[in-house]
């Protein structure tokens, strides 16, 4: 697999939410708008990034009884990381986002990356796979967001283009299944007439 393969396969090929359906919890439940899912979409592909760097550069070391606890140390130290700059820098995104930031320490895709690809790649590869990993759930979540947010709140990336109130069922969790079921579906379509 050359390195474009590599990053690109997690935006249609093996994206976590369209394909895979990783990360479903965080997914549905801070996509209420564009800004919501861009930030924890941010989030966690510089915890995959980093952790899957991480990874790869001490799989020889770590033994194998303790492989999956010293992932999880490896990946919440980077998810720490991330809670104390957004804290700090942007809390009104982190208020936003609250309880589901530090949930990115157990978060399937970052946990499956870690052990399915980081821990038996290269460093290089490792670092590409997370990328395009995290850019591709991040695309995701964007998408999700931005959908609802336009058809909820009449805006996109809270500026409104649409005078007038939306519809409220998009904003709420309903909204939130039936845009992504819908997202889906053409995922799908969109990944048979590719490959």
């Amino acid at each position: 697999m050359n390195i474009w393969q590599n990053f690109s396969k997690g935006f249609i090929k093996e994206n976590a939410v369209f394909v895979l359906f990783l990360g479903l919890c965080p997914t549905l439940a801070v996509t209420s708008s564009a800004v919501n899912g861009l930030g924890m979409g941010l989030a966690t592909t510089f915890v995959l990034i980093m952790s899957n760097l991480f990874v790869s550069m001490l799989k020889n070391v770590i033994p194998d009884k303790v492989r999956i606890p010293a992932f999880i140390v490896i990946i919440a130290t980077f998810v720490t990381i991330v809670e104390l700059v957004m804290k700090g820098f942007i809390p009104d995104l982190f208020n936003a986002l609250g309880l589901f930031i530090p949930l990115i320490v157990v978060n399937c895709i970052v946990l499956g990356r870690a052990e399915a690809f980081a821990s038996k790649n290269s460093v290089l590869d490792s670092i590409i796979d997370g990328a395009g990993m995290g850019l591709g759930f991040a695309f995701a979540l964007t998408l999700l967001g931005g959908i609802r947010e336009i058809l909820g709140a009449g805006s996109i990336f809270g500026i409104k283009f649409i005078q007038g109130d939306g519809m409220l069922v998009f904003i709420l969790a309903p909204g939130a299944f039936i845009v992504l079921g819908y997202l889906i579906m053409l995922m799908n379509k969109l990944k048979t007439k590719i490959y």
